[in-house]
This record gives C-alpha cells, structure tokens and sequence, in this order.
C-alpha cells in the first residue's frame, strides 16, 4: 500500500462526527434556538439524533417563566445525565442565566452558556468536544447544503426568531430579567431563513420572540412592516405569529390578514380580566382596549381564532376582582386559555408585594377558570362543523387505521382516517363534527380532499 494510501485511511480513522440531541422546555423562542444550532451543527458536518441515550452531546435549552419551570428545569437537566450520562452536557436558557454558577456545580453539566453569549452555543461546544478529544480529531466544516434540521428532529412548523429580550418590566415576569433589552434581527436575515426553509420542505413557519410586537423598536421597523416584507418577498404556504402583546398593534394591522398566507389565529395574552390587576402587574393595556382589539380582528376576519394566557391569583387579587376577570373571559370568549397560578419569582417586583394569595384560593380559581376554558372552546369548535379548511398534517397516531392529526389555519387540532396522507402536506378538507371528548375537529372523509399545490 502507498504511503498515500496509508495516511489517508489514518485521515479517516481520526475523524469523529458528533451525533446531537436538543432538548427544550418552556416558549416557542427555545424551539426556535434550537433549530438554528441545529442547522449551524449540521454545516459543521454533524448529525442531529432524537436518541438521547445515543448522542455524544446533549444541548437542554432551560426554562424559568414559573418556579415550576424553574424546578421541572433542575429535574430534566438530572434526567439527561442519568439517561446519558457519557454525553456532553450543555445547559443554556433562562434557567442557566439566572443562575449561572448553580448549575455549573450540577452532576454531569459540562458547560453552561447564558442567554447574552447564545450565539456562541456552537462554537464553544465544538471547542469543550475538541479539548476533550485525544486521538480523535472532530470533522471540519463541509461545503455544500446540509438537511434541515427541523425535519430530522420530526417537526413540521419552522419557529423563527425574530427578537429577543423586551423593553417593558411586568412586574411578576423574570424571562425579561433573563433576556435583556430588545434586540431585533435583520428583515433580511430573517426572509432568508424563512425562504431557506421553504427550499427544504417546510410548509409553515411562526414568528416568536420575546416580545414579538416590539420587533424593530431598535431597527427603526416594526412587526407591521417585517409581516408585509415576508408576504411580499417569500413564498411561504403558511405564516404564523406567536404570543404578541396586545398593546403593540395598529389600527390597521389586521388589514395583513386579507393575505390568506397569514394564518387567522393569535395568541395574545391579556393576564386579568380586572383593571386594576393589571395596574399592578404593570400591563399596558386595560380590558376595554383590548376588547376593542378583539372586535377588529373578528371583523377583518371570519372565525378569527383568539388565545390567551391568564394569571389566577396574582398579589392582592380579590374575589370582586376575580369576578371582574371570570366576566370578562366569558364575555369575550376565546379559543383557548393557558391558565397560570401566581408564582413569585425572586427578583421581581411581584414576589415582594402585599397580600400574597393564599395556594387554595389560587387553586380553586385555575380550577374555576379551566372550566370556563373548557366551555369556551367547545363553543369556539362548534363553529366550524359545515365549513372547509386546509389542513397541515403533522402526525400520524395510528398506522393501522391511517389516523392523523393536523391543525387547521385558525390552529384548530384536526383528525381523519386517510392513510393516503403524507407527513407535513397540506389537504383541503370538510369539517364533519368535532370529537367526543371536545378537543379537536373531525374530518370523515365524506367528500374527496383536494391537495394544495405548493405556492410560487
């Protein structure tokens, strides 16, 4: 054999490509992270696994909105070492900022990388993998189109961040705390990883951050113009929004959503429905503005789907208050409510005022609260039997039958039997009913389903 031949098969002896698992609790921003060092570990030439217990590095992205996420935080970080615990651990996120030097002490974390030095996620860990290799060399960057990440890890909903941090200071939020002040990306940063995912196979993408409706509050944009820049400059068969505070919209923002690429759904959390509850968590909207909001974009669009998020019990809360809030929930009815007992984080103005709500009292709201949700969405489903949607099919439950999940432009769960369906394709189909226990919209296949083509 030629000396050549020799060094070259040593060449290929040396090189180890590094298999990576992302793991991620808490907002749509987490996921989002993920999937661009996904992408950026991928141009290095590694590969992304959904095998925990196979991978050589492990990179949890942490959560700390609540105590329990601050707690499910520390138990998910022990569960990945017991798991695997030969694998490098990377710790980043809310958590890991807040507090830093803990969890640097915590069993089998290798390196712990705070919210401010995100963009260096992947380079300091091919560095900690490079000194921790002895004879193995760690493969170089290729050259050429890798996949996309986002579908090796069996997603089909690319989240794009589009800022991060926030300039506001709600008095009970830590996440701002951890996040900093607002920071905005380019619009043309942000079309070409819209358009690059495009390319590769997805069909849908949501705009998340931090504070999504302060988008360009540094840039000199706004999210009204980054909306009109992707729908112009993008081929994109599907756009959604993350949570948005209501207060950042103009008059005429929902004016977009005459462009049917936009979806018909927002998330926008109100907190209470009580005035004065959200005089003291510092919120800048009061209920009849954002009722007024509600009534515009229920105008402007059809069927128009409004979520929200709600705090029960929050400092001082009183049963008239909560009253005012049960009303109001009632009175404007949404989708769906994401019900959040008070919990006092250390370093917010919050944790430290009077008249603490007492954990039943807290309870027993969520739990009245979640009742009035329940009803709330079943009324909000039961309009839409008798119409049709195009539908994204996202998963497959059960072969045997053919059953599939998917969501519906208003981000309605919807089923059907068709084991004719391709994973992340989009079908227009009637809306027959919706299932028994009330959760989501039924299709039964009574009339032929169209298949979409894709856009541009």
């Amino acid at each position: 054999m030629s000396v050549f031949l020799i060094e070259f098969a040593q060449y290929l002896t040396n090189i180890r490509i590094v298999y990576i698992n992302f793991q991620a609790l808490g907002c749509r921003l987490n996921e989002a992270e993920l999937e661009t060092w996904a992408n950026q570990f991928m141009r290095h030439g590694h590969q992304v696994t959904t095998d925990t217990a196979k991978a050589d590095v492990v990179v949890f992205n942490s959560c700390a909105v609540t105590a329990q996420a601050d707690r499910k935080s520390r138990q998910q970080i022990g569960r990945l070492q017991r798991k695997n615990p030969d694998a490098a651990l990377v710790v980043t996120g809310c958590h890991a900022t807040l507090n830093v030097d803990t969890v640097k002490n915590y069993l089998g974390v290798d390196l712990v990388i705070d919210n401010q030095h995100k963009e260096q996620l992947v380079e300091q860990t091919l560095g900690l993998l490079a000194s921790q290799t002895r004879n193995n060399r760690i493969i170089e960057p290729v050259l050429g189109e890798s996949p996309n990440a986002l579908l090796l890890r069996g997603r089909h909903r690319g989240f794009i961040k589009i800022q991060d941090g926030c300039r506001y200071r709600c008095t009970y939020c830590i996440v701002t705390i951890a996040r900093g002040m607002e920071r905005s990306r380019s619009e043309a940063e942000i079309l070409a990883e819209i358009n690059l995912l495009h390319q590769q196979g997805v069909r849908e993408i949501a705009l998340t951050g931090v504070h999504v409706g302060g988008y360009g509050s540094d840039t000199g944009s706004s999210l009204y113009r980054l909306l009109n820049e992707i729908l112009q400059h993008s081929d994109i068969p599907r756009i959604r929004l993350a949570s948005v505070e209501p207060w950042d919209l103009p008059d005429n923002f929902f004016e977009l959503f005459r462009d049917p690429r936009l979806m018909p759904h927002m998330h926008l959390p109100i907190q209470s429905g009580s005035d004065s509850v959200l005089r003291r968590m510092a919120r800048r909207c009061k209920t009849d503005e954002f009722a007024r909001l509600i009534d515009r974009a229920r105008e402007a669009i059809p069927l128009f789907n409004v979520t929200t998020d709600l705090i029960t019990g929050f400092p001082g809360e009183s049963e008239q208050e909560w009253r005012q809030t049960m009303n109001f929930i009632a009175r404007t009815g949404f989708g769906h409510v994401h019900i959040f007992p008070f919990s006092a984080r250390a370093g917010t103005k919050a944790a430290r005022l009077p008249e603490q709500v007492d954990a039943v009292t807290k309870k027993e709201r969520s739990r009245e609260m979640h009742s009035l949700s329940a009803e709330l969405k079943q009324r909000e489903l039961a309009r839409h039997p008798g119409t049709r949607a195009e539908v994204l099919w996202e998963q497959q439950i059960n072969s045997d039958l053919g059953q599939w999940i998917g969501y519906t432009p208003h981000y309605h769960r919807i089923t059907t039997m068709n084991p004719e369906i391709d994973a992340a394709s989009i079908t227009e189909v009637s809306i027959d009913g919706v299932s028994t226990d009330g959760l989501m919209l039924v299709n039964n296949i009574r009339q032929p389903q169209i298949a979409i083509a894709e856009i541009g």
